[in-house]
């Protein structure tokens, strides 16, 4: 697979505000955390000792210390703590939160989940231009619950990246709702939804989360990959997201959040449409 590289340059800080502004519409979401005053303070004890353990082990100087600060400070005001959190560290709650779930297979949110587009029905093709570049990709399966039965009215909630790598909402050049929708499955928990094959892609590079992997010889890129929210009234929701096999950045993904079980390898189908089908199962809440 061949990475394409875009004609237009949307700003660290222009995807930023957007990413932050999808952050707080997301934290309204999922409500506040339900924490204690004494696992806040145990938490967050331990994250500043974690802190002050690096800063001992390492020898920080106060230059150094002064360099970690500005670099917070632009995170913050570039509007890339979204950025920097899902996908340095949003992996690892991810992980967590699988050890006591159930069903389909997990990965990040990220930073581009943009809620309440458009709905579209079990068979459909996601929005795309008249001469939206790529190769065209089927996704096909079926929604059900651990013990088989399908899902009827179950949704599937995807959204992916153009061929240049860059996803609607967060970059002005592309329409907004490109390649986002939400599918209702069928009464047999099925769907069918044409799209594109996304690209691999990097992160935002021109701000701070950009300048630490840039000095810290890094690279910023993320394979290619398809979105995934499914869920079900009564059912834990599923948040995923969908690889290829032969891909590149599958063994090196800078968000490390690749896993097995979510590469898929689509075989041309009749049509000569790529095609790969995937079932997704979820848990009751």
């Amino acid at each position: 697979m061949t990475t394409t590289k875009p004609d237009v340059s949307p700003t660290a800080a222009g995807s930023g505000a957007n990413a932050t502004e999808a952050a707080r519409a997301s934290a309204a979401r999922h409500g506040q955390a339900a924490s204690s005053q004494e696992r806040l303070s145990t938490v967050a004890h331990d994250v500043i000792d974690a802190v002050n353990a690096v800063i001992r082990e390492h020898k920080i100087t106060y230059p150094e210390f002064q360099a970690a600060k500005r670099w917070l400070m632009e995170v913050g005001e570039n509007g890339e703590w979204p950025l920097f959190l899902d996908v340095f560290v949003e992996h690892v709650v991810e992980e967590v939160a699988a050890e006591s779930q159930q069903g389909t297979v997990g990965s990040i949110e990220g930073p581009y989940y943009l809620p309440d587009q458009q709905h579209f029905p079990p068979v459909t093709t996601l929005p795309m231009r008249d001469d939206e570049p790529g190769t065209l990709l089927v996704l096909a399966g079926q929604v059900r619950d651990l013990a088989g039965a399908p899902l009827r009215n179950a949704e599937v909630d995807i959204w992916q990246n153009a061929a240049d790598g860059f996803y609607s909402g967060f970059a002005p050049h592309l329409p907004e709702g490109l390649l986002r929708g939400v599918v209702t499955v069928d009464e047999d928990g099925r769907f069918e939804i044409t799209t594109i094959l996304p690209a691999p892609y990097q992160i935002p590079t021109d701000g701070p989360t950009g300048k630490l992997i840039k000095n810290a010889g890094w690279h910023a890129w993320r394979p290619a990959h398809l979105h995934l929210m499914v869920r079900a009234e009564g059912f834990r929701q599923i948040t995923t997201q969908l690889y290829f096999a032969g891909g590149e950045y599958l063994d090196g993904d800078v968000a490390s959040a690749v896993k097995d079980d979510l590469v898929l390898d689509p075989k041309p189908g009749p049509d000569g449409r790529l095609r790969v089908d995937y079932d997704f199962v979820l848990e009751h809440a």
